[in-house]
């Protein structure tokens, strides 16, 4: 009789365990749902920039080969700067390594850039000398970086050690993998606040986004 009475106490118990569980899953999932940020394209490792505290968030998943991507740089500059006090950039690295053999590395070097503290200057320089660096093979496109990170001002043995680091080709990878699960398939592309976002259109996307400040404002 004992035992039976210890084994209903163990299952009750057990059972109020699972659903406190489920209760916090699902408290936590209304919190995103109400926030409207996708917390799975987001890792706690980001390159970004404009209101860090924004819960209003722009991501890219981009290519530093990809001309489009190179492209649509002058309006995600413009994007960034007329909204910087109300959106968080984010910037992610997905290398399309099948068609671009050099972004990988490219990316590598960005992350390696960053660590030193200048991933956006870094950024800045691979996408305005994309068809210098793109037509390059072997140790010249390491080569090529190396001089940008000197031009850039850093310490140019750190970069390449970091270049070419397990730690760097991980984070890189770990973008693109998020990439993957968020059935990302080309460059660029862009959510805000978890949902699939057009950036082909300056006036557009500046109005959508003036949508999304007003009714986060409101």
């Amino acid at each position: 009789m004992k035992k039976n009475k210890k084994r209903l106490l163990y299952w009750l118990l057990a059972a109020g365990v699972l659903i406190l569980s489920f209760l916090i899953i699902a408290l936590n999932s209304q919190e995103d749902s109400e926030t409207g940020t996708d917390t799975s394209i987001l890792t706690d490792s980001e390159w970004e920039k404009g209101n860090l505290e924004s819960e209003i968030v722009l991501v890219e998943y981009s290519d530093f080969q990809c001309p489009a991507c190179s492209a649509r740089q002058p309006m995600i500059n413009d994007i960034v700067g007329e909204f910087d006090s109300h959106i968080k950039f984010v910037f992610k690295q997905f290398p399309l390594r099948s068609i671009h053999p050099n972004a990988q590395l490219a990316a590598q070097a960005s992350e390696s850039a960053g660590l030193q503290g200048k991933f956006w200057e870094m950024h800045d320089k691979l996408f305005e000398t994309q068809s210098e660096w793109s037509v390059l093979q072997g140790i010249l496109v390491a080569e090529t970086f190396t001089e940008y990170a000197l031009e850039l001002g850093l310490d140019t043995e750190q970069f390449e050690k970091d270049m070419n680091s397990r730690d760097v080709k991980d984070a890189v990878n770990s973008d693109f993998d998020n990439g993957r699960d968020a059935n990302v398939g080309g460059t660029p592309t862009f959510f805000l606040n978890g949902e699939p976002f057009n950036l082909r259109n300056y006036e557009q996307a500046r109005e959508e986004i003036r949508e999304v400040i007003d009714e986060a404002s409101a």
